[in-house]
């Protein structure tokens, strides 16, 4: 195979190590598959971590980063049987893209990243095609928010359509397709000055596609609480130009994912060059340009602007930790605060700077959900052949932790987190970003 992803951080990754059995085929990504030395701790029973969803589900070895990787080994050296190979497909894109196995793996094992690169070669293309391609080309589709809301209403509101949507395409009659937002992101100064002279307090927040379409309101929170702090805020991508290539990634479709991920970064080399911070406000658009940028094969600009991505919540602790975050939150919010973190956000350790940002809010009682992923996974949910394992992954810890808190205020981050709690447990959610203006 030819890999369509640079895996040259893997040039000697599992030499030398008699389990590695590294494949005779697919180069670097062959070393990127056989870092898995066999431990078994992904099979290990487990409850305070992330690693790994469809494991703990499925109860099936070969839906474990190990078993995985062992079917991707045999696959590579072209020992795999049909039985096997179909095997390793199901298993490929019953993964969640959760980065846990990154973390908690002791071998670092990116199966998020390996099954983007498994889902990119042309025979390995799925037979609901027609809807992964929705779904990777939802940045575009919401540049019609409304008639795509019309569409979708129509949709959840209709059994008929429902169940021929899930018989043609492979979208679950189960459950209900969220809808955009009534509002796009309105102009404001920090979204119509994007060009003016860049300042020493200036930051950028990343305008990603699904907040921008599904929850424009998170952004002026978090443009108001970051003003009132005292920085110069601009935004990329406010008007739906920049996309910053997540769902093309993870459905597999690299190219297109590469053609925007270039984009974006001319449009932030400015900020780049003046090493201005970026925030983001979800987190796997945003730890998209710190992490999967470089393995894109972009410019050397990538390097570069990985060291400049923040999370909203790593910036603000980062600022704190500096002396440099003045804000006045001076209103204390009475109910009790849970807090379900994406896994993305549990990948890179960022919950650490989620309770430290929380310790601002004055007499605040706040607990983190002790819970692996959400079951949301992008589009993983609202396919057909994956929705009732969304469903068992959302019932296993999370679902027990929101029941035991009725009337406690529920924190989320993440698009997919705030979809399934809505869904699932019938709860809104808040941004960290609204909790913040609420306490202002």
């Amino acid at each position: 195979m030819k890999p369509n992803l640079d895996w040259s951080d893997y040039e000697s990754a599992g030499l030398g190590d008699a389990y590695a059995d590294i494949p005779r085929t697919g180069g670097n990504f062959a070393k990127a598959v056989s870092v898995c030395i066999n431990s078994l701790v992904c099979l290990r029973p487990v409850t305070k971590s992330v690693m790994c969803p469809s494991f703990r589900v499925r109860q099936d070895a070969a839906y474990s980063p190990g078993g995985r990787s062992r079917l991707l080994k045999r696959l590579l050296n072209g020992e795999i049987s049909a039985e096997e190979k179909q095997q390793l497909d199901d298993a490929m894109r019953a993964c969640v893209g959760c980065k846990g196995c990154k973390r908690e793996c002791e071998s670092g094992l990116d199966l998020a990243t390996i099954r983007s690169e498994y889902l990119s070669q042309s025979d390995n293309r799925g037979r609901y095609s027609l809807r992964d391609r929705l779904f990777a080309n939802l940045p575009l589709l919401l540049r019609f928010p409304h008639l795509l809301r019309i569409s979708l209403t129509l949709r959840n509101r209709s059994p008929l359509i429902r169940r021929w949507m899930e018989h043609s395409i492979g979208i679950s009659a189960r459950v209900a397709l969220p809808l955009p937002s009534d509002h796009q992101l309105t102009e404001t100064p920090a979204v119509s000055n994007g060009w003016a002279e860049i300042k020493s307090n200036t930051v950028v927040i990343l305008a990603d596609s699904l907040s921008r379409g599904f929850s424009p309101q998170i952004f002026m929170a978090a443009q108001e609480v970051l003003a009132r702090a005292g920085y110069d805020v601009r935004f990329i991508g406010a008007k739906g130009g920049a996309m910053e290539g997540r769902s093309w990634f993870s459905s597999g479709y690299l190219d297109k994912a590469r053609e925007k991920a270039s984009r974006l970064l001319d449009d932030l080399t400015p900020y780049i060059d003046k090493q201005v911070p970026i925030i983001g406000l979800e987190p796997s658009s945003a730890l998209m340009l710190r992490d999967e940028y470089q393995q894109l094969g972009l410019t050397d600009k990538a390097p570069d602007l990985a060291k400049q991505v923040y999370l909203f919540e790593e910036f603000i602790a980062r600022e704190i930790s500096a002396g440099r975050f003045m804000l006045a939150l001076s209103t204390p919010i009475r109910k009790k605060v849970v807090v379900h973190g994406h896994c993305h956000q549990k990948a890179v350790g960022a919950m650490k700077s989620m309770r430290k940002v929380l310790k601002l809010i004055p007499e605040l009682e706040f607990e983190f959900i002790d819970a692996s992923c959400c079951g949301g996974g992008g589009s993983f949910a609202y396919e057909k052949e994956h929705q009732q394992d969304s469903e068992k992954m959302f019932n296993l810890a999370l679902q027990p932790a929101l029941a035991a808190e009725p009337e406690a205020l529920v924190v989320a981050n993440g698009f997919s987190c705030r979809s399934q709690i809505l869904h699932y447990a019938d709860r809104q959610t808040l941004h960290l970003a609204e909790l913040l203006k609420l306490a202002l």
